[in-house]
């Protein structure tokens, strides 16, 4: 007799390892073989899960083909197989994935381009939270004011790439999907963001990007500000602050 958890670990093992055979003996034969009924499953698993990823990655999977991605999710689920119960959990790690995988090594721009479109969905998901007190904000002291923590909404992303991110990501958003200049120059920071129920993609410059980078990391104000003018030495700080508090980048303070 085996413990129910021990029964679920081996069939997901059997399912994710793509060995049915390991499960067999624990399946009834029914008009169907044992070994056929664990296969159909685990063909039902790998095709919805990967028409999750397709759904997440929908400009990746154009990129690399139909083919290809296949498989790319067939070797990305048995590597990270779901193990959450809601289905926008699953597809977190395929930008690491890509950037170890040999077959993908000469598009250099593949991770960057999924992790763009995973920071899209995960903020589309994510929860939300009320606009910042700017009265208290005001009431801080002058001589407090270098302590203080910003924390970041929740439905907010940071993107940074040494390609034109933003540019593939609106080619391939229309059928035939439009040309970029991948030798271009530009380089993408990016403001990933959930406001009033759409995700908006807007450029920063190296010093927004160091200081809301810091308030990510929780460091102090005054740290942070360091780090965003040796970015960016031109940056005003005190525009630059006001306008993420106007646009609920900043979501509160303590």
């Amino acid at each position: 007799m085996h413990a129910l958890r021990e029964l679920q670990r081996s069939f997901a093992a059997a399912i994710f390892a793509r060995q049915p055979e390991a499960f067999v003996p624990h399946v009834r034969s029914n008009g169907l073989g044992a070994k056929d009924r664990v296969q159909i499953y685990q063909n039902n698993v790998f095709i919805s899960l990967t028409e999750a990823l397709a759904d997440v990655y929908p400009v990746v999977a154009k990129l690399v083909g139909e083919e290809f991605f296949t498989f790319l999710a067939r070797g990305y689920i048995r590597a990270h197989p779901s193990r959450s119960g809601n289905l926008h959990d699953f597809g977190a790690e395929l930008a690491a994935h890509l950037a170890q995988l040999p077959e993908a090594a000469a598009l250099e721009y593949l991770p960057d381009v999924a992790e763009l479109e995973w920071a899209r969905h995960a903020v589309f998901h994510a929860g939300e939270a009320g606009p910042l007190d700017a009265a208290a904000l005001a009431c801080v002291p002058e001589s407090r004011q270098a302590e203080l923590r910003f924390a970041i909404h929740p439905a907010t992303r940071l993107v940074a790439s040494r390609f034109p991110l933003l540019a593939i990501w609106q080619a391939h958003q229309c059928d035939p999907a439009g040309e970029v200049r991948l030798d271009s120059g530009d380089h993408d920071r990016l403001l990933v963001a959930r406001r009033d129920y759409e995700v908006r993609m807007d450029r920063l410059t190296h010093g927004e990007l160091a200081l809301l980078a810091a308030f990510t990391d929780d460091l102090a104000f005054g740290e942070a500000c360091e780090r965003a003018l040796a970015a960016e030495p031109a940056l005003d700080l005190g525009a630059t602050l006001g306008r993420f508090v106007a646009d609920g980048t900043l979501a509160g303070f303590d």
